[in-house]
């Protein structure tokens, strides 16, 4: 595993690579697109592991921040999509130096898997696969389950709990700037997650794509339906497990829950 600087020197992202181990296997290189946020810090452990278990398995990966989010430079206030998605297609190119000569996969999770999919849409890097994890389709509605966690966050941050601020909390409006969960939204990401849709997110015709979901999530499911009536390569795969993206550590939330490690790993050592 090694952290290094890439990307333009206006614009450096840091990378996590981890290199294929000796496995006789000579598969795809792996680009994790990691969730934004409180569901970055969650998952970072599960993503390392993930990562671990595909390098040993022949498959090198990388996963990466996004400029103004971990340990890349940049402020909060300096995110927008446009230049996630962006920073997607930097950190394929790297990941092509990395590891030349492999086809290169991407998975994404939670506004990761968006941002894949933008960026696979309607940039220059092609992968040969998007592995697109409960991707977000509604940016209104993701902005008011943050809310909502946030709100309950605060509550229970006080030893007496004071009613007021959550009130005042939940009537704040979602055109930002805004703090949830301890991450800065600027006034244009708020402005760009309220108008990502269903209707204007796409996956693109050059590579097949698979939608890992909850068979309970309805709107994720009839998004995936629509995108194949338009004979786009795009297939929804049933994906339940136990990994509560914004909940704290409890008993009934596992930060690395084996089931989806396992899952994931079959879909990309296959």
């Amino acid at each position: 595993m090694s952290p290094f600087l890439f990307g333009a020197p206006t614009r450096r992202m840091m990378g996590i690579f981890h290199p294929a181990g000796p496995s006789p296997a000579s598969g795809a290189a792996v680009l994790i697109c990691l969730p934004f946020g409180h569901e970055l810090l969650r998952s970072q452990r599960f993503f390392r592991i993930l990562c671990d278990r595909l390098a040993r398995a022949g498959h090198p990966a990388l996963r990466f921040d996004y400029y103004g989010c971990g340990d890349s430079l940049g402020e909060d206030l300096d995110g927008e999509l446009d230049g996630w998605a962006e920073d997607v297609g930097a950190a394929h190119d790297e990941l092509r130096r990395l590891a030349p000569g492999r086809p290169i996969v991407w998975v994404g999770a939670r506004l990761g898997a968006t941002l894949a999919l933008m960026a696979a849409n309607g940039g220059n890097s092609t992968p040969t696969r998007v592995l697109a994890w409960d991707p977000v389709i509604d940016g209104t509605a993701y902005l008011a389950e943050l809310r909502i966690a946030h709100v309950d966050a605060v509550a229970r941050s006080y030893c007496v709990p004071d009613p007021r601020a959550g009130k005042q909390l939940a009537a704040r409006s979602n055109a930002g700037p805004a703090e949830l969960l301890g991450t800065e939204l600027s006034p244009e990401l708020c402005r760009q997650l309220t108008a990502l849709n269903a209707v204007n997110l796409r996956v693109s015709a050059r590579h097949d794509t698979m939608v890992l979901a909850d068979p309970d999530d309805a709107p994720v499911r009839q998004w995936a339906d629509a995108q194949a009536a338009r004979e786009l390569p795009v297939q929804f795969a049933p994906f339940t497990h136990t990994l509560d993206w914004t909940a704290d550590p409890n008993p009934r939330s596992a930060m690395v829950p084996a089931e989806a490690v396992q899952r994931l790993l079959a879909e990309l050592c296959e």
